[in-house]
């Protein structure tokens, strides 16, 4: 045990990004390592001017380790070739993470959807239970940023695919994946190496630990029939949630996506040994997280949802197939591989309001399922959506859902400024404030 705690100690360390992540490991490790830091955006380095190390010097300095943030593409970076030298040193927070809090218990969530509301509900449930609980990780809070951390405090992690790619040594003791659909694959090359790195979650695991799957899923079944993980698989399905429909009053959890959130919130809890009269109680006030299927109006008319964390095709279908009535606007960045699977048939009471220097590609796979118009931005999308429901024949149980399906950095910082622009303008136009 004392070997894993000395892995990452007075060692030559390389720090590759200093957004969050990086920033955090070179305050967590710099008192018993030395810690060199590097940043493709030199702006980044001049808070750690001291400790920045010179491009040209990296290739002759011998480190032991080189931590990547998440936002790093190792394929495409400034340092692709030294990486691609001295693969078998990259490392990720996690693996530092892991290597100091080993024993305490960890629950780790990925999936293509869904991660961060099933991580922000088991906290909530913990916190409710009295627990000393963190959640951290993709979601926004550093892994090393924990402080006052006992053998009693439990980990609930967010962990994205840029995370786990790169990781060697992290595990958790309950590892979950929500779902797997065609994402970052710009990022990760091919659907095979992102699949691979969701499940290398699971294939850290012993048999002393649970994982929790959807045995159905499509893109999963080739990996789980070459699965030499030796943890307790447990197989989540639709049936956990419609075997406590009645005993959830949060109308949150009425679209598919957010029924499969609670789905494996449900199986995770079991496994915690938490009281089913506790978890509802904690569900049914469960609030939701901002620009993630959030309702930021409603009259008796009509209501406004702000789903700017959609990014991409499957994650919007989650919430499209949950309403009757859409006037839907979506633009931004698309992902590649991303493709809208509903039936026209399903579409007939939809209007897509697509907006954009992208908006070709959307119409090219929307025309022959979908209405819609085209906009030059998405304040003159949503003018023209608020005209056409004012001018709706019935307004009754009409929905504007702003859900993008798409990466927001062609004109935003990320979905949460996206979020907030989207707020903004609907109370400017339609509110006149």
């Amino acid at each position: 045990m004392k070997k894993k705690q000395k892995i990452f100690s007075k060692k030559k360390i390389l720090i590759y990004g200093l957004g969050k992540t990086g920033v955090s490991s070179h305050l967590f490790l710099k008192k018993n390592n030395e810690t060199l830091l590097f940043d493709d955006i030199k702006k980044n380095l001049i808070i750690n001017k001291k400790f920045f190390i010179n491009k040209k010097k990296i290739y002759k300095y011998n480190f032991d380790y080189i931590l990547v943030s998440p936002g790093i593409n190792i394929r495409k970076c400034s340092l692709k070739k030294y990486i691609s030298k001295n693969l078998n040193k990259v490392i990720t927070d996690l693996d530092i993470f892991y290597s100091h809090y080993f024993k305490n218990k960890i629950i780790s969530i990925t999936g293509t959807n869904g991660k961060s509301t099933t991580a922000q509900i088991l906290f909530e449930v913990l916190k409710d239970q009295k627990k000393d609980v963190r959640l951290v990780g993709n979601i926004g809070n550093p892994i090393l940023n924990e402080k006052k951390v006992t053998p009693k405090t439990i980990f609930v992690i967010e962990a994205s695919s840029y995370q786990l790619e790169y990781s060697k040594i992290f595990k958790a003791n309950y590892a979950a994946i929500l779902n797997i659909s065609p994402d970052h694959i710009e990022r990760h090359g091919n659907l095979n190496n992102y699949v691979k790195s969701k499940f290398k979650l699971i294939k850290n695991q012993n048999e002393e630990d649970y994982s929790f799957l959807d045995f159905k899923n499509k893109y999963l079944k080739k990996f789980l029939k070459q699965n030499n993980s030796k943890s307790k698989m447990i197989n989540v399905h639709k049936k956990l949630f419609s075997e406590n429909i009645a005993k959830i009053k949060n109308p949150y959890f009425l679209t598919n996506g957010n029924k499969q959130n609670l789905s494996f919130v449900c199986a995770i809890s079991k496994k915690l040994g938490i009281q089913q009269s506790q978890l509802f109680k904690t569900i049914n006030k469960f609030k939701g997280l901002n620009f993630r299927q959030q309702v930021i109006y409603k009259n008796k008319n009509f209501k406004v949802i702000n789903d700017s964390k959609a990014t991409s095709f499957s994650s919007t279908i989650n919430i499209l197939e949950s309403l009757n009535k859409v006037h839907w606007l979506l633009g931004g960045i698309p992902k590649s591989g991303d493709n809208f699977n509903m039936s026209k048939k399903k579409c007939i009471n939809f209007k897509a309001y697509i907006y954009g220097k992208n908006k070709n590609h959307f119409i090219k796979i929307l025309k022959n399922k979908i209405r819609y118009e085209s906009f030059k931005n998405l304040e003159s999308a949503l003018k023209k959506t608020i005209y056409d429901i004012k001018n709706e024949k019935s307004q009754i149980d009409n929905t504007i859902l702003f859900s993008p399906s798409a990466a927001s950095f062609d004109s935003y910082k990320n979905f949460e400024d996206r979020g907030k622009k989207f707020n903004e303008l609907f109370k400017k136009i339609y509110l006149n404030k």
